[in-house]
């Protein structure tokens, strides 16, 4: 499997820290201020990276008459999804602005393009990421673009058939492609809980050998902190000021003080899984002096005695003979006198 790979001056893959991104995609509203606003939150709350979308309205949508309901505050309005997504468009100079506001505040920019001129803006951002959205995943065009522009890649699997996957995969390296990152993702917002189905992070892993990842769409931390523990190298939630903004995705975005938890338990649950390796931790060392058990004297006993089976008890500290070594003390004969409770040591013997 690929072990780890480069972006930027972070490494995302095996012995190093998940990266955590900060899903902002259209909860900017369309006003630059707030998107500043949104980088340095995400930033303090401990996210790794940004992320926006900077697609052309008309890459996907023609017919103004097409509405979108969603809830917001409580209350349930459609609007025109022409009108939405046309006032939350992000220009080339504005993602300059954004990018320079992502390296003030230290966290990763980068972006979802619609076309292959979206695509060009982010490379003359100087981004050293890009993400494919899972609606855009059997836009194999543009999925070969990406790969010839260098830049490590995401791409999300939502709604995807294990053959769409595999034909983004197969374009991806067709073009020349080398840094990509599968994530695991549920396109309903919020994702019930029998439809998150984390065990998918390890299949795309295996199945694609590449480095996999989770895009959640669920209430709370729970998915994600699962999703590390089973190997996500990325996790990816949206992220928003406040759920009471207007807009489609503020209401099951995480917020500053939400993001903030999640970070904290995501780093708590990479420091948790530790390493595979069998054997007792460091924390563990006293314990195994002082709760295991050892090979004891059932009563006091002269120099010279022969041990019997009679004469020895199991018995805490653990630093003498271990139980295993009852019936090779059988016969050993005692080099002075002992108090009962001792534990018996090689020098104790004959």
């Amino acid at each position: 499997m690929t072990r780890s790979i480069q972006i930027g001056e972070r490494k995302v893959g095996a012995g190093n820290a998940t990266l955590i991104a900060a899903e902002i995609g259209i909860n900017h509203n369309g006003d630059m201020g707030l998107a500043k606003e949104m980088i340095h939150a995400a930033a303090e709350a401990g996210a790794d990276g940004v992320k926006f979308q900077n697609y052309r309205t008309e890459d996907f949508l023609s017919d103004e008459r097409l509405t979108y309901e969603y809830v917001s505050n409580g209350r349930t309005v459609v609007e025109s999804q022409y009108a939405m997504f046309k006032r939350c468009e992000l220009t080339l100079d504005q993602l300059c602005i954004l990018r320079d506001c992502c390296e003030q505040a230290k966290v990763i920019f980068f972006s979802t393009p619609t076309s292959e001129e979206g695509l060009a803006d982010l490379v003359a951002t100087g981004a050293r990421l890009v993400k494919n959205g899972s609606d855009y995943l059997t836009h194999l065009p543009l999925i070969r673009a990406m790969a010839r522009s260098g830049l490590a890649t995401v791409l999300s699997t939502g709604m995807a058939t294990f053959d769409e996957i595999d034909d983004a995969v197969s374009a991806f390296r067709g073009a020349g492609g080398r840094d990509l990152i599968l994530l695991h993702c549920t396109s309903s917002y919020p994702t019930p809980d029998e439809d998150v189905n984390l065990r998918r992070i390890p299949a795309l892993a295996e199945r694609f050998n590449v480095l996999a990842g989770f895009s959640d769409h669920t209430w709370g931390d729970a998915a994600a902190l699962g999703a590390v523990a089973l190997g996500a190298t990325f996790v990816e939630k949206h992220f928003t000021l406040d759920k009471g903004l207007t807009g489609p995705d503020h209401r099951f975005s995480s917020d500053p003080v939400e993001l903030k938890s999640l970070v904290a338990g995501i780093r708590r649950m990479e420091a948790q899984m530790g390493n595979a390796l069998i054997g007792p931790t460091p924390s563990e060392a006293k314990g195994r002096h002082d709760y295991r058990i050892s090979c004891a004297l059932r009563m006091s006993l002269p120099a010279g005695h022969i041990l019997c089976k009679g004469d020895i008890a199991f018995r805490r500290p653990g630093h003498g003979f271990p139980p295993k070594f009852h019936d090779a003390l059988i016969g050993r004969k005692l080099k002075h006198d002992l108090l009962a409770g001792h534990t018996l040591e090689e020098g104790d013997l004959l």
